[in-house]
């Protein structure tokens, strides 16, 4: 048994692996629940190829599944799931750039979303 170490939604998992190098987890590690319908979350339910296992999967299934991009390191045991590619992509459609803070020069801190409605420059320089 392998102990591996799950991102999900900026959150760490551990979690004990029968698969070796390859991640076999329980859905419900990510909130998903297993039904006749399919893998369910609240309202939504993906359906789940017949010949897939009961019980864990394999983390490259689960991840085409959810439609979720998956990173995974074997050497050190670290997977992570990101954003739902189909969020992303709406997000990206959008043209509205995320929220996020930086300080000043001065150390003040300020958010994009104060300027908004308002033309700003964003600088950045990087000596490498």
């Amino acid at each position: 048994m392998t102990t591996w170490t799950v991102i999900d939604e900026q959150q760490a998992h551990t979690v004990s692996s029968t698969g070796g190098d390859t991640l076999v987890i329980d859905p419900a590690l990510l909130g998903w629940e297993r039904k006749p319908e399919g893998l369910c979350r609240d309202e939504v339910c993906i359906p789940v190829p017949a010949d897939a296992p009961a019980g864990a999967l394999d983390a490259a299934l689960l991840s085409r599944l959810l439609g979720r991009p998956l990173a995974i390191d074997t050497d050190e045991h670290v997977a992570a799931f990101a954003a739902p590619a189909a969020d992303r992509a709406a997000a990206l459609r959008s043209g509205t750039a995320p929220d996020f803070e930086l300080p000043d020069v001065h150390g003040v801190l300020h958010r994009l979303s104060d300027f908004r409605g308002k033309k700003v420059v964003l600088y950045a320089y990087a000596s490498w």
